[in-house]
């Protein structure tokens, strides 16, 4: 078997698809109009994904405001005043609040694995949004007649249904979006909030079967948002052991942009536990420059000195432009390179004879 190599999800949208969404927000746009922006990116997507060579793919989340908000699509029972998560450049993110209960998903992710299956030939992974990251939403005064455990019951409950569509509908895996996890670190260095994210994940992954859980993958990364990060002043050394202890069998590590990669590679053989395999990032989606193939063969190389082959995988970083607003990379260079982590990743297996 070569290595396995995987996109973490999001592409760089269209200028159309991004000027439309935009449009649609103030109005001045049909949904019908948005919706055939939507399908031609994501058939362009589609297309140019499975162009570069990459053995698996995802829809780029082209229809998706973010990874993290799609379930909220058409709730009604949201403030707009909830958590702020600033960014290191001094811009922020604001995730909203939930102002009533009870809790449900007003999205599915499998709407959006549908979607790509429809014109994709190679195996589609869909990316969800971790439960701990929703965990956000509830506010630190409560809410009258709605408690937060049971809104973490109900959390739950969704999140489950939100990973068990994907699967029964045939993806390929199904990756939880944690980038909460190293900022939490940042925010509460006792790592308690991290220890209730970890806890309320395994809640979830948990209710699946052995055989599931080894197509449940969790990806980590500092965040990504307009060249700028959120935590990546964080030693991942606070981070990897309470995240291997997560009952899944894919871990997606940020790891091209690490400055000290071979510390980051010894802290993850001591964490990594049976039955789990590490993808580790050989490519920075938040450097304009394209890697080239041997520096990514290089950096797959790197890890096999640390970490045993049939346990290894390559990816991504993060996400390009996770956010339908971000155009600080151009979809050009999202999928040159995207290419040469295919092609890299296949020169390391040939050298290790993989």
């Amino acid at each position: 078997m070569p290595l396995p190599t995987e996109p973490i999800g999001s592409i760089p949208r269209p200028a159309e698809l991004i000027e439309g969404m935009a449009a649609a927000g103030r109005g001045e746009l049909s949904a019908d109009e948005l919706s055939a922006l939507v399908e031609d990116a994501l058939q362009d997507t589609v297309r140019r994904f499975e162009a570069t060579g990459s053995p698996v793919i995802t829809d780029g989340e082209q229809s998706k405001s973010s990874f993290a908000t799609y379930p909220l699509e058409g709730l009604e029972s949201l403030a707009p005043d909830g958590v702020v998560i600033p960014f290191a450049d001094g811009h922020t993110r604001q995730l909203p609040r939930l102002a009533a209960g009870p809790f449900r998903y007003g999205r599915n992710a499998v709407d959006y694995y549908r979607a790509a299956v429809r014109h994709a030939s190679a195996p589609v992974k869909q990316a969800v949004i971790a439960p701990s990251a929703l965990s956000l939403l509830y506010p630190a005064d409560g809410i009258d007649g709605y408690s937060q455990q049971q809104f973490l019951d109900d959390l739950v409950e969704a999140s489950y249904q939100d990973i068990r569509s994907c699967l029964d509908a045939g993806a390929d895996s199904v990756q939880l979006d944690f980038t909460e996890g190293r900022l939490s670190v940042k925010l509460d260095p006792s790592k308690g909030v991290l220890d209730n994210f970890v806890a309320l994940n395994n809640r979830v992954l948990a209710r699946f079967g052995e055989d599931e859980r080894r197509r449940i993958g969790v990806h980590t990364c500092p965040g990504g948002d307009q060249d700028s990060t959120h935590s990546a002043d964080v030693d991942y050394a606070e981070l990897l052991p309470a995240l291997f202890s997560m009952q899944a069998g894919r871990f997606y590590v940020q790891l091209a942009s690490e400055a000290d990669r071979p510390r980051v590679l010894g802290i993850i053989k001591e964490c990594l536990q049976p039955g789990q395999r590490v993808f580790v990032g050989v490519i920075d989606p938040i450097d304009p420059t394209v890697e080239t193939p041997e520096q990514v063969r290089d950096r797959v190389l790197e890890a096999a000195e640390y970490l045993p082959l049939d346990r290894l995988g390559t990816c991504d970083d993060c996400g390009f432009s996770p956010f339908a607003d971000d155009t600080s990379t151009a979809r050009d260079t999202a999928f040159a390179k995207i290419e040469a982590r295919v092609r890299g990743t296949k020169l390391a297996a040939d050298k290790l004879g993989a």
